[in-house]
This record gives C-alpha cells, sequence and structure tokens, in this order.
C-alpha cells in the first residue's frame, strides 16, 4: 500500500479525483471547498477582541478548521517522510527554470529562493513577504483562492471563478516571465 501512495498519480487519476470532491461535499455534505475562508474562522475563534467581521456563528463552519488541521498535519507527515532526492522534477520544468534564470532547481523548494538567508535581501523579501501578501491580499479581494473558485467555482458554472481563475493565470504568467527573471 505505501509504495502506491509513495509514488505519483497520473494527472487522468489525481484529476477526477478533485474534480469528484466537488460533487460529494455539495451533494453528501452540503459544503463547499475552499481554504481561504479558514482564516476568518480561525480568526472569529481565536481573536480576544473581535471587530464586526469576525462576529459570526464560526462553530457552524468548524469543518474547514478540520480541513486546515488535517492539511497542516498531511504536510507535517509529507515534509518528515518523504525525502527529497526522490522528488522527480520534469527535464522540461528544470529546462524551463533555468532558462528564466534559476540555477539550483534541487528539490521542491529552490535554495537560492526559498531560504531564510535569501529572506533577508531585497529580492528574496519581495519573492516571500511581498508575494505571500499579494497571494492572501488577492484570494480575498477575488472572494476565494484558486482551490475554491477553480474547483468549486468552476464546477458551478459561477462566471467570477471563471474571471478569478483567468486572473490567477495571468497573474501567475506575469510573475513567471516577468517579475521571476529580474528576482533570481
Amino acid at each position: 500500500m505505501m509504495e502506491f501512495l509513495d509514488k505519483p498519480w497520473p494527472w487522468y487519476v489525481s484529476g477526477p479525483l478533485i474534480g469528484l470532491m466537488v460533487p460529494v461535499l455539495l451533494i453528501v455534505a452540503n459544503k463547499r471547498f475552499g481554504i481561504s475562508s479558514s482564516l476568518s474562522h480561525i480568526c472569529a475563534a481565536c481573536a480576544p477582541v473581535k471587530p464586526d467581521y469576525f462576529r459570526y456563528d464560526w462553530k457552524s463552519k468548524s469543518w474547514k478548521l478540520w480541513f486546515v488541521a488535517g492539511i497542516v498535519i498531511g504536510g507535517a507527515i509529507a515534509g518528515l517522510t518523504i525525502d527529497e532526492s526522490r522528488v522527480l522534477i520534469s527535464e522540461a520544468t528544470v529546462a524551463s527554470l533555468q532558462n528564466l534564470g534559476l540555477r539550483d532547481v534541487d528539490g521542491l523548494l529552490p535554495e537560492s529562493i526559498f531560504s531564510w538567508k535569501n529572506l533577508l535581501t531585497f529580492n528574496g523579501f519581495v519573492m516571500i513577504v511581498v508575494g505571500g501578501f499579494l497571494v492572501g491580499f488577492g484570494s480575498r479581494y477575488a472572494g476565494g483562492c484558486t482551490s475554491g473558485h477553480a474547483i468549486t467555482g468552476l464546477a458551478n458554472l459561477q462566471w467570477p471563478s471563471l474571471v478569478a481563475v483567468v486572473g490567477f493565470f495571468l497573474g501567475g504568467l506575469i510573475s513567471t516571465y516577468l517579475l521571476l527573471p529580474f528576482l533570481i
């Protein structure tokens, strides 16, 4: 069983499984998939002084907090158990990243971008801190994150989700091909 779980699943298996989560959550549990609103629920549950925005019945959506806890626990388990040297990155992806100027493409998180040492540089600060802020702000401004819009919103044929997903992709392309070469 571990051998089966240890190998990457092909897109034609994992994609439909992710897609099937939408009807399962909607039909079976009457829930919508998405993760960005969970930060609001955490703030509503934990904030000692609550502005009006956080005064609502967050307990009715506590399943999302369990969902977030599962993501964190799953990420911790994966981080502690996966041998990063066994992670295979496509040769085409490595070549594309090297063409953009990224030289060390070892593992999932290249150290030239994702490291404490790099965080203290201007370029690293812009990529990690400013980029993280823009992702958080963008998901709040768009009314949801990529998983909420791209999986649930598109499955429900919601026009705002299509606009948001197109914006996410355009932002990713602009960041990759126009901004990343200046920040590496």
